[in-house]
């Protein structure tokens, strides 16, 4: 269900000349030095229009490199002074705000552990309440499109209309070649529900690696995301933080310049075609919720009977050799075994569901 926020379009406010947003620097801020040399070499780069450099770092463990704090910030008024670029750093309690509003900081931004409870985020929304800050907000560890959708309203009531998603990926437990899975139905999904948000890519934390950027940034535009923020350190093998998935601006430039920015729309045959394509795609989704709709009504005629017999909701011999059958047929038609398990288990839960709230009924619970 699709909602409106009022959220200020990014071109409203944050001109990009039609191009996606590019955000680039280092993970962290480390010394004056690295700071203002990095910024100068991507002051270079003409897509780069807003320099990041994380001040305060949470990390797991006590006794690693936790930030330069305060006289980081300085630092930065120092970039943008001389490269006039935009600045904008992680805040995670409303004393970071207080001091980035301070220095001048252009755009704040939260991250994921700040994102994933909702007393931080609001303790954040209460204090940039009255002020005309942009603010870009992470998505939360797990793939919880309802926090973050949480998160962002919680920075709407407060006033801000300048906000930005930003899609860094989510932990995952099983083996994948991402430090955090990308799992673009998530962004998606949020994109559906807040038509007017613009959601830019994090590539850098979704990789963990340096390699896996181009494929992925790619991937970002090809789904129409709205820009990019890579780390990037003029020498990222001396980072103090997650060096292996940092570049230098050379390397950030070269990556760029490979990517293909398509267009959104075609000329008119090319959107004629594209309607008549997805107007069958509507009538074939009306069948198929048909389809769905009639499934159940068959489910809910198997409960009752099953009710009136005394015989168990799940009989898993049968469920197996449902899914050796459907996985067949399916596979056969060209549809991949992970995308027919996952529709299959879906359909499942749901069968088990509605028979278990006829059995509950019955029992008058």
């Amino acid at each position: 269900m699709s909602k409106d926020l009022d959220i200020l379009p990014l071109q409203d406010w944050l001109p990009t000349g039609g191009k996606p947003l590019v955000i680039a620097g280092p993970c962290s801020a480390e010394s004056e030095q690295q700071l203002l040399r990095t910024a100068r070499e991507i002051a270079t780069i003409p897509d780069v229009k807003i320099f990041r450099a994380g001040i305060w770092k949470p990390r797991t463990r006590p006794g690693e490199f936790e930030g330069v704090g305060e006289e980081g910030l300085k630092w930065l008024e120092k970039v943008k002074a001389e490269t006039g670029l935009l600045t904008t750093v992680e805040v995670a309690r409303p004393a970071h705000v207080e001091l980035a509003l301070k220095y001048n900081v252009d755009i704040l931004w939260m991250g994921a552990r700040t994102v994933v409870n909702p007393f931080n985020v609001q303790e954040i929304a209460d204090v940039v309440k009255g002020h005309d800050v942009p603010l870009m907000v992470k998505n939360p560890l797990n793939p919880d499109v309802k926090l973050w959708l949480g998160a962002i309203e919680r920075i709407r009531a407060a006033g801000l209309r300048k906000i930005i998603a930003i899609h860094r990926g989510f932990h995952y437990f099983e083996k994948s070649p991402y430090r955090n899975a990308p799992m673009w139905e998530i962004p998606i999904e949020l994109k559906s529900m807040l038509l007017s948000i613009p959601i830019i890519i994090d590539p850098s934390h979704i990789c963990g690696q340096r390699d896996l950027l181009q494929p992925v940034s790619q991937k970002a535009l090809d789904l129409e995301m709205d820009g990019l923020m890579i780390e990037t350190h003029f020498d990222p093998t001396q980072a103090l933080t997650d060096a292996q998935q940092q570049i230098t601006p050379k390397q950030l430039d070269e990556l760029l310049g490979g990517l293909i920015f398509r267009r959104r729309q075609g000329n008119i045959d090319f959107q004629n075609k594209l309607e008549s394509l997805r107007t069958e795609i509507d009538k074939l989704d009306g069948e198929l919720l048909q389809i769905l709709a009639k499934r159940m009504e068959i489910i809910d005629e198997i409960g009752e009977y099953k009710k009136e017999n005394d015989i168990t909701i799940l009989q898993m011999k049968r469920w197996a050799g449902i899914i050796r059958d459907r996985l067949a047929i399916g596979t056969h038609l060209g549809l991949g075994e992970r995308f027919l398990r996952t529709l299959l288990n879906v359909i499942h839960k749901e069968s088990l569901q509605r028979q278990t709230d006829i059995f509950n009924k019955s029992n008058g619970k």
